[in-house]
């Protein structure tokens, strides 16, 4: 596909309401994707080299390197995981009151969060009645799949 061609390609995108084209022509396939302005774009940068004199700095004989970081304590009863990796949301929309607070009675089915997963808004619902007893994830964090999000007593 010549170069012409492809700008033309281009321009329309941009001229256009459409926000993805994709065209083949033979073997040759060009995908020409224009995000919103609205959508904020990742910027990546470098991660510096750490020093070689910090990274061979022996650690004091009495430190507890072998030892494993203590997990925070958490308050009995049923934990409720995230089933997904996505981002957690207490509220429905931004600026609405959370789903569930602390000290509230749920029972099985209420819609607790939602977890924003590849644009898609999943609401997760109770898997256990009782009351709330702690909120693990603040809101708008992201989460990985079987990470702690309530515990319900």
């Amino acid at each position: 596909m010549d170069l012409r061609k492809l700008k033309k390609l281009i321009d329309l995108t941009q001229e256009s309401g459409i926000s993805e084209l994709e065209v083949t022509e033979g073997e040759e396939k060009v995908r020409i994707v224009k995000y919103p302005a609205s959508v904020p774009q990742a910027v990546f940068s470098p991660v510096p080299a750490i020093p070689a004199a910090v990274a061979a700095t022996p650690l004091p004989a009495d430190s507890n390197a072998g030892a494993q970081p203590e997990a925070p304590e958490l308050p009995p009863g049923h934990v409720l995981k995230s089933p997904m990796v996505g981002t957690f949301y207490r509220a429905s929309a931004p600026g609405a009151d959370p789903m569930v607070d602390i000290g509230q009675t749920v029972k099985v089915g209420d819609k607790l969060c939602i977890i924003e997963a590849m644009k898609l808004m999943n609401e997760i619902e109770s898997d256990a009645a009782g009351t709330i007893k702690a909120v693990l994830v603040e809101n708008a964090q992201p989460v990985e799949f079987g990470q702690p999000l309530f515990v319900i007593g």
